[in-house]
């Protein structure tokens, strides 16, 4: 029972990390300053000129209402990712969903940064010396898995507990090589069309006379993961919602990438069932022999 109640407990921590508000914690001796209507879309720290006794440091959050044309930093400042960007400049003039590609940001300014950790990435994916277009295909990578492992995880135990079309049963590991061939062609089919939708959506087409131009780039004005389907209408126009339901979507697609893992590592060593498992364990700790009552 401890095994379930520790469980149900992880899965509640990782839910509410997943729905935090977005925006990273300031330091309590920091200077926050918002701009009027717009909210936040970049975290930028600047320096304000030194007086005798001491030098303040402002942190200012950047809107879609600022000037065109102002320089996003003077000669000096550090950014909030630690490099002087005294020649930064953005890296993209236009918005896509309110959102600014800004090179002196860590990831470029994209949404998907939550405390406690902040900007987590030990494996240097996004790190300085990255170009816009490899950070845009890993995040497009990141998103996409995400909504595939959400899917995945929602079928794990869908697929296990209802009944089948195909009378196909067991654990959700096993199940794939029961499908008719029919369907299964069927599902190959449909998974490439979609595939082959979203290439010709967010990709540049190949350049066959210099293909080394085209391989693997992304359109400019292509927002990763932003394949125009929203059959619900749940896309908000607002760019700062936008930018709070991007979050949330990578915070449950991560936690659910984790989960399918775990899931698929069980039944790989004991090819029991999510739901068997469970009573396994809950027997195991009830000091009753699961062995025995099977």
């Amino acid at each position: 029972m401890k095994f379930v109640q520790l469980a149900i407990l992880s899965a509640t921590v990782g839910a509410a990390c997943a729905f935090a508000p977005l925006g990273p914690a300031l330091p309590a001796a920091s200077t926050v300053a918002a701009t009027s209507t717009s909210s936040t879309f970049s975290l930028r720290m600047s320096t304000e000129p030194k007086t005798e006794t001491e030098e303040a440091t402002t942190y200012s959050i950047l809107s879609e209402d600022s000037p065109p044309n102002a320089p996003d930093f003077t000669p000096g400042q550090v950014n909030a990712f630690g490099s002087d960007v005294s020649a930064a400049s953005s890296a993209s003039a236009a918005a896509i969903n309110g959102w600014v590609a800004d090179e002196g940001l860590p990831c470029y300014g994209l949404p998907g940064v939550l405390p406690p950790t902040g900007f987590f990435d030990p494996l240097g994916f996004a790190q300085r010396g990255i170009s816009l277009n490899e950070v845009k295909r890993n995040r497009e990578a990141e998103v996409m898995h995400g909504r595939v492992a959400m899917i995945a995880c929602v079928g794990y135990f869908a697929g296990e507990q209802l009944p089948s079309p195909f009378g196909i049963n067991g654990p959700a590991n096993d199940q794939l090589q029961q499908v008719p061939l029919p369907a299964f062609i069927l599902l190959t089919l449909g998974i490439a069309a979609a595939e082959l939708k979203r290439a010709t959506i967010g990709w540049v087409e190949p350049d066959l006379s210099d293909w080394t131009k085209t391989l693997w780039k992304l359109r400019d004005n292509y927002y990763p993961g932003d394949v125009g389907f929203d059959p619900l209408n749940f896309k908000p126009t607002d760019p700062t919602a936008f930018a709070n339901m991007q979050t949330r979507e990578l915070q449950n697609g991560r936690l659910a990438m984790l989960g399918w893992a775990g899931m698929c590592s069980q039944e790989l060593v004991n090819h029991k069932s999510i739901a068997d498992t469970i009573d396994f364990y809950q027997k195991v700790y009830s000091g009753v022999n699961p062995y025995e009552t099977m």
